[in-house]
């Protein structure tokens, strides 16, 4: 049963868990291009997939011709392989260089306005800049700070997306005043067996401002290991159980913050403070008025930068900013049923349409692929890796993709004793696997694909490797 205002636990694999990548042994020889298909559906028709469903396209990064095909036109729940289309789709309206702007602007009787614009980027670094140029302006005390939140308009959450996992940091609320990814990160410290483990805030700051209910616990080296955080959405209480090994390290657990703007104006607060600067009041307003007098500026990293940690990292609060960012790109003001992410999807969708993506082949409702209601089919992504590729923003594209065996979702994968050069998206959720990208094959040519496996029964590890097994096919394919 559950119980109304208490959060559900959210269960985070640990990287050294038993959850770790299965590793897969290297196979050499050249695989010739007819024979491709039986060996992938070898793999694909196991007894242990019988109940699962597969959807892979295979084509020649050069051209749409089809050197494997398995439901390669029907819907499947894509994960964060949705990140693929989000960020095609800001580049392509927005390009490489666009920045995110975050500005301070004088108000009547010595107030200042705070302009949030999405940023996801800030932390204490951004704002302490922010605050040194008003102490160089010369000024040293303020009325009330403001705080406009109102550039992204309507839900922060997304209504599309699980309760649990809006308790945690990957599925933060998302704003116009975003302060360290509108998440609180909890350090998890073991300490001696049988002891819960120590839970200490990242901001320190915020230790009398949350209470702790801890079950965790410290257990020996045999045991396994996991960490399952949650929140209270009726009072600032954290909820911490699991358990990490004696001697182990240290831990991070990232927590949905409540009220991302209050939580970036008290942020922006205490960063005046230690300039020097005194503030009366601070306060959250939406469409405040201010005057036209720019006081202080940040920029965010520019766009390349942004969809290289939205994709290489997989980061969700990245792509729904990117979203959104869409959203605000066509200049119209939402209409009364709609808000920016809604108008976002929308842009999405005739940016890729005009790219050359058919938009049949894709259902969206958010930018990230948290939701379960993401419908997109190997198609899809096919087409949209290619086209951009082809594209003026293509070697952006592809750079901000996790590259196999060395950086992002990717850097544990494909550790085999044959390299195989190939930058992917990763997608995962519960039933729910995919890997889309480029491969560059020795002795064929470069190959663009797409493999989703949903309604999996099986472990992750497991179902990764088989995905694994056909791109290390894929490495060996051969004109013959």
């Amino acid at each position: 049963m559950k119980i109304p205002g208490i959060a559900i636990s959210l269960l985070m694999l640990l990287s050294h868990s038993s959850a770790v990548f299965a590793q897969i042994p290297a196979v050499s020889g050249d695989i010739c291009v007819v024979d491709l298909a039986m060996k992938i559906d070898a793999i694909a028709n196991r007894a242990e997939f019988s109940r699962s469903r597969w959807g892979i396209l295979i084509q020649p990064l050069s051209s749409p011709t089809t050197l494997y095909s398995r439901d390669s036109q029907k819907y499947f729940i894509p994960a964060s392989n949705v990140k693929l289309l989000t960020t095609a789709a800001a580049l392509q309206k927005l390009g490489a260089d666009f920045r995110i702007k975050t500005s301070v602007y004088s108000g009547e009787n010595g107030n200042l306005h705070i302009v949030g614009r999405g940023d996801p980027s800030i932390a204490e670094a951004q704002l302490k800049s922010l605050a040194q140029q008003l102490k160089q302006r010369g000024i040293s005390r303020v009325n009330e700070l403001i705080g406009d939140d109102s550039y992204f308009q309507g839900n922060a959450v997304n209504p599309n997306w699980e309760w649990e996992d809006t308790q945690a940091g990957y599925g933060a609320p998302i704003n116009s005043l975003i302060f360290n990814q509108n998440a609180i990160e909890l350090i998890l410290s073991p300490q001696a067996i049988g002891q819960p483990l120590k839970v200490t805030f990242a901001q320190p700051k915020l230790t009398n401002q949350w209470q702790i209910e801890n079950k965790s616990v410290t257990v020996g080296q045999n045991e396994s290991e996991f960490i399952e955080v949650g929140r209270d959405f009726g009072q600032p209480l954290l909820q911490v159980r699991g358990q990490l090994r004696f001697g182990a390290e240290s831990e991070s657990a990232y927590v949905a913050v409540v009220n991302p703007a209050h939580h970036f104006l008290q942020q922006f607060q205490q960063s005046l403070e230690a300039e020097g600067i005194a503030v009366k009041q601070a306060l959250v307003a939406s469409n405040s008025r201010y005057l036209n007098q720019k006081l202080a500026t940040i920029e965010s990293p520019p766009m390349a930068e942004l969809v290289k940690e939205t994709n290489r990292e997989s980061n969700n609060v990245y792509a729904e900013v990117l979203l959104r960012l869409l959203g605000k790109s066509t200049g119209k003001m939402p209409g009364p049923q709609e808000d920016t992410m809604e108008v976002g999807l929308k842009e999405l969708k005739t940016t890729l349409t005009q790219l050359g993506v058919n938009p049949d082949s894709y259902v969206l409702v958010d930018g990230s692929g948290l939701s379960r209601h993401n419908l997109i089919s190997p198609e899809a992504l096919v087409q949209t890796l290619r086209l951009m590729a082809n594209s003026p923003s293509g070697s952006v594209y592809r750079a901000s993709l996790p590259v196999a065996g060395e950086s992002g979702t990717l850097k544990n994968r494909f550790t085999t004793p044959n390299r195989v050069i190939l930058q992917a998206k990763t997608g995962t959720l519960n039933s729910v696997a995919a890997l889309s990208g480029y491969v560059e094959v020795p002795n064929y040519e470069p190959l663009v694909f797409s493999i989703m496996v949903n309604q999996s029964d099986l472990s992750t590890a497991k179902v990764r490797s088989a995905i694994d097994e056909i791109v290390l096919l894929l490495n060996r394919l051969s004109r013959c």
